[in-house]
């Protein structure tokens, strides 16, 4: 079964009792859907694509993780 964002976006406000506020609270909860095999990496992958084409941007792990390179 094939999840669109609107699709998402319903079991996002079911889950969290509220309205994302940012397409990266969608692309988040995309990711930790796929992490406990809600959903496949197909459906993933176009989620993904289509928050990225609205504006969600994936976080830059190097400048998060202040440990990696502080040798």
């Amino acid at each position: 079964m094939m999840m669109n964002i609107h699709e998402l976006k319903q079991k996002y406000q079911q889950l969290r009792d509220c309205d994302p506020e940012h397409v990266n609270e969608l692309l988040d909860f995309s990711k930790r859907a796929y992490i406990q095999n809600e959903i496949s990496i197909d459906v993933y992958r176009n989620l993904v694509r289509e928050l990225e084409a609205q504006g969600a941007k994936l976080p830059n792990q190097l400048e998060d993780n202040p440990l990696i390179g502080s040798n």
